[in-house]
């Protein structure tokens, strides 16, 4: 695809100055091809804030944004909420971000403040909330503005590539590998071995968890023990549950892989209070017998990513404890490249555009 102009720009969300362009690509449509194209540098609005992306991760969420599967969503719209890159610009009342400053962005795009969940803290809850990529455009662009209640400090370690997916798929596991309940020593299994479970095993084993990887076939076991598994278990060979039962059942099982079928065939290898926790999004529902449940207390609970705070944690604890992402790089001109090679299932393990 080549580089083209476009004239589609919002009033007063762009600079003045007609010289200075920027490189993005953009979705002008539901289920159209992402086109290439130059816009104006955006000037950030009173409390936002302009970044200079140096890296974005490409998620499968971003599909629903290609495709049109997210209600609401205005076209033209940049995808991208796994974004790393330096504060280029702080908008009127920003004191918090300095230029130069290293930041990052994922899913989590701003709260109303005024909602129930909002009130009582739970920001990634919020009733009226930015998402980036989605309500604001994102990070597949060299430059983007966002709220600066939206941006988390990437610290010295991380390179840009490296923190673009921990926005996304690593506070996803981190965050609901923290709040699951379980303690060092624990059993804790993980479901699939992609995108999102190559970095929760990696979380599991950094918190002193008794690590339990399952996939389906062997090919992933040797991955899996790098990884920091102390067992693995293929889920095609036997009843994957029964293995876990086997090894005194599990206190959590961290259900990353988006089937509910899969995820069903799982609760009966918790053990007593132990905790299915879902993060693998898909329609197909889990099923599960009132009696699954009351034998041994056990729980299912989904778990969302997190706002920026818990971004900064995602970032602290991996730059500490040596959790990296694996990635594909691709620079910004190939994002149909990208964006394919994500969606075929066949990246080890995320998929990244550089600037």
């Amino acid at each position: 695809m080549d580089w083209c102009r476009s004239d589609n720009l919002q009033p007063g969300a762009w600079a003045d100055n007609p010289t200075v362009y920027m490189k993005t690509v953009l979705v002008p449509k539901p289920g159209a091809d992402f086109q290439i194209v130059e816009r104006e540098l955006p000037n950030p609005q009173a409390g936002w804030v302009r970044i200079k992306v140096e890296a974005c991760g490409i998620c499968h969420s971003d599909a629903m944004v290609k495709e049109g599967h997210w209600p609401g969503i205005a076209y033209p719209r940049v995808p991208g909420h796994e974004v790393a890159g330096v504060v280029d610009l702080p908008g009127s009342g920003v004191t918090q971000w300095k230029k130069g400053q290293r930041v990052g962005i994922g899913w989590y795009g701003g709260h109303c403040g005024v909602c129930l969940p909002c009130r009582r803290g739970d920001l990634i809850y919020c009733q009226n909330p930015g998402i980036t990529g989605f309500t604001h455009d994102g990070g597949y662009s060299e430059y983007m503005v966002a709220p600066a209640q939206s941006l988390a400090a990437i610290p010295e370690g991380l390179s840009a590539a490296d923190a673009g997916p921990l926005m996304c798929a690593g506070i996803t596991t981190f965050n609901a590998l923290r709040h699951a309940g379980a303690h060092p020593g624990d059993l804790v299994a993980v479901q699939a071995i992609g995108g999102l479970g190559h970095l929760g095993v990696q979380y599991a084993a950094k918190f002193g968890f008794r690590t339990v990887a399952i996939s389906r076939g062997d090919k992933a076991r040797d991955l899996a023990k790098k990884l920091g598994a102390q067992a693995y278990i293929d889920s095609a060979a036997g009843d994957p549950a029964a293995e876990l039962q086997k090894l005194g059942g599990a206190k959590v099982i961290l259900a990353t892989s988006p089937s509910g079928k899969a995820m069903s065939a799982l609760i009966n290898g918790l053990g007593v209070g132990g905790k299915l926790m879902v993060v693998g999004a898909s329609l197909e529902p889990i099923e599960v017998s009132p009696i699954q449940l009351i034998q041994g207390g056990k729980t299912v609970q989904g778990w969302a990513s997190g706002a920026a705070a818990d971004i900064e944690d995602t970032l602290g604890f991996s730059a500490l404890s040596g959790v990296r992402p694996m990635i594909e790089t691709y620079p910004l001109a190939d994002a149909g490249k990208a964006y394919e090679r994500m969606t075929s299932g066949q990246a080890r393990f995320r998929v990244v555009l550089t600037m």
